[in-house]
């Protein structure tokens, strides 16, 4: 079993009577790249700053890193969703204070700064004040500003806004180089095909309680419709169960009714229906979404 670098149990948090996150329980484990996940207003922000000690809980237990929230702080990276730097200061002088408040010496700090701000194309603008930067900039630096310090563990709050698809996909790759050197990351994100591609676990908030969580591969295959494709050259005549089919060259598109997808497989097998390709599709992670807060405001 994985060390869980971070778990809460029943965790409750209110504002004025309104409950923003409602006996939340979940663990991320050492290695995850763990999804939080949740419409507008579900709470997700307000999980994380509770998490990082910023809000004190009202119900519940957090553990970080094995210790009470606030005891680890120099072991982990925060980046929040709304851009906390010194607009005043200049790049470089900003890491560099900050990398030193998390226990890093100013000429390490330094030479993890410069290679930081080479890593996400800010190198020319290190000597420039925080102020002078574009909005996807300063989204940048934030992100180094979390991860100058060599953290265990990643906190970033919708680390991608504000940012254009080259760096997004720039972002993207320097969270997989992280989780490859062994770092743990927690991220929360509006963007589903983001955390389809990034994340091995996720949860989904929805009103402040637990909607999804586990497994990103588990719970698609649990909310797919029972869909197959298969590419074969012979010519599909009707089968049992299959009720609907669509095709495209010889890629079908099998939709099933009351049977399983190894049902259709031993099907094809005994017709001997020669088989190139058999998936089982599974539904995109936006799809499940939408499908599962819908439901809830439904109820």
């Amino acid at each position: 079993m994985p060390r869980t670098m971070l778990e809460t149990r029943n965790l409750v948090k209110r504002y004025n009577g309104f409950t923003a996150v409602d006996d939340l329980s979940f663990e991320v484990y050492d290695g995850d790249i763990f999804g939080l996940l949740g419409p507008n207003g579900a709470g997700k922000t307000t999980a994380i700053r509770t998490i990082m000690d910023i809000f004190k809980p009202d119900e519940g237990t957090i553990r970080v890193l094995g210790e009470p929230p606030g005891v680890v702080r120099r072991r982990i990276g925060y980046l929040p969703e709304e851009r906390g730097l010194y607009r005043d200061l200049k790049v470089l002088d900003v890491l560099v204070y900050l990398a030193e408040l998390k226990g890093r010496p100013r000429s390490v700090a330094r030479e993890q700064a410069l290679a930081w701000l080479e890593r996400v194309e800010l190198s020319d603008w290190a000597r420039r004040k925080v102020r002078d930067l574009s909005r996807g900039m300063q989204q940048k630096l934030q992100f180094v500003a979390s991860v100058v310090h060599d953290p265990q563990l990643l906190i970033l709050d919708e680390p991608f806004q504000g940012l254009d698809p080259i760096n997004v996909d720039l972002l993207k790759g320097l969270i997989r180089e992280l989780h490859r050197d062994g770092k743990t990351v927690m991220l929360s994100a509006h963007q589903m095909n983001l955390v389809e591609a990034l994340c091995d676990r996720i949860l989904l908030i929805d009103d402040g309680k637990a909607v999804l969580y586990g497994s990103l591969d588990e719970i698609k295959r649990r909310h797919s419709p029972g869909t197959v494709r298969l590419r074969t050259s012979a010519a599909l005549e009707p089968l049992p169960g299959v009720a609907r089919v669509e095709q495209r060259d010889d890629i079908y598109t099998l939709t099933l009714e009351g049977i399983s997808p190894q049902d259709l497989l031993t099907t094809l097998v005994e017709k001997k229906i020669p088989v190139d390709v058999f998936e089982v599709a599974t539904a995109p992670l936006e799809d499940i979404f939408i499908t599962v807060v819908k439901e809830r405001d439904n109820a």
